[in-house]
């Protein structure tokens, strides 16, 4: 692949809670947040917004780190450039305090600014409420959203936050004990939450799947894949990345049967036409 100019999406600064970040917008209809993976809106980030708006959505995705459009894959910057491209990115985002890295029992604060923008896309959108997708770094934005009563389908593609590598991590979401009891209380009035893992990730780790089933119960969707299902042509040395990077994009392939699942998802709860 190469850099993505984004140029069939409209762009735009939006400010809100204080803070102003670049918004890119394709299709029409209620809108669903893309929140982009580390190292940030890649061009397979950008096919999970074109995919979404196919299904009669409006494909919101905010630009929270990295740079919009770049294809960060060795055989685009390099084998040293790929990886100076995604720990330098992580290394800033860390520093910015506005992500949960490693604490437990804490909403990341840019959670606010992703609450807002869901509510200022509803009024924009219309709809009967807003779905939102966050993917490994940003997983568990999606959950920490779904506070908001406008939330109606949030997905946490591998949630890889706070990172699994101290004890009692595992175990645990980046989302405060207040917000998953707002959460809970919802999916207690039918709100529910889909979840994305391949099996052997440790990233995005089996107890914490069995955690958010625990804590959700029947409303948590929970699907968990197989890593010999994954792309064998991923840059990731293990499966990680079910909607873009170790996608298998194949009718019958069963990231692809998940990435329909999460369409599917979207168009159900959003009230739009069944996904063919």
């Amino acid at each position: 692949m190469a850099d993505d100019p984004l140029d069939d999406f409209t762009a735009e600064d939006v400010t809100l809670c204080g803070r102003t970040r670049r918004v890119h917008r394709t299709g029409t209809g209620p809108a669903v947040i893309v929140i982009a993976e580390m190292p940030g809106i890649s061009p397979k980030v950008a096919d999970v917004a074109r995919r979404v708006a196919s299904i009669g959505a409006t494909a919101v995705m905010p630009s929270l780190f990295g740079v919009d459009g770049r294809d960060p894959r060795p055989d685009n910057l390099g084998n040293l450039g790929a990886v100076t491209n995604m720990l330098g990115t992580i290394a800033k985002t860390c520093i910015t305090r506005e992500f949960t890295i490693l604490a437990t029992g804490k909403t990341s604060p840019v959670a606010s600014w992703l609450r807002a923008l869901a509510a200022h896309e509803h009024d924009r959108c219309g709809g009967p409420g807003v779905g939102a997708v966050g993917m490994c770094f940003t997983g568990g934005f999606a959950l920490a959203m779904a506070t908001d009563e406008r939330m109606l389908a949030p997905v946490l593609s591998q949630p890889s936050l706070p990172f699994a590598v101290l004890p009692g991590r595992a175990r645990s979401i980046d989302v405060s004990k207040p917000d998953l009891a707002l959460v809970q209380a919802r999916c207690a009035r039918g709100l529910q939450v889909m979840g994305l893992r391949f099996q052997g990730d440790r990233l995005a780790p089996a107890s914490r799947f069995a955690y958010l089933a625990d804590l959700l119960g029947d409303a948590f969707i929970g699907i968990e894949l197989p890593d010999d299902t994954a792309n064998p042509d991923s840059m990731f040395p293990q499966p990680h990345s079910v909607l873009t990077e170790d996608l298998r994009d194949e009718p019958g392939q069963p990231t692809r049967e998940a990435y329909d699942q999460v369409l599917a998802f979207f168009a159900e709860k959003l009230g739009l036409a069944p996904v063919v």
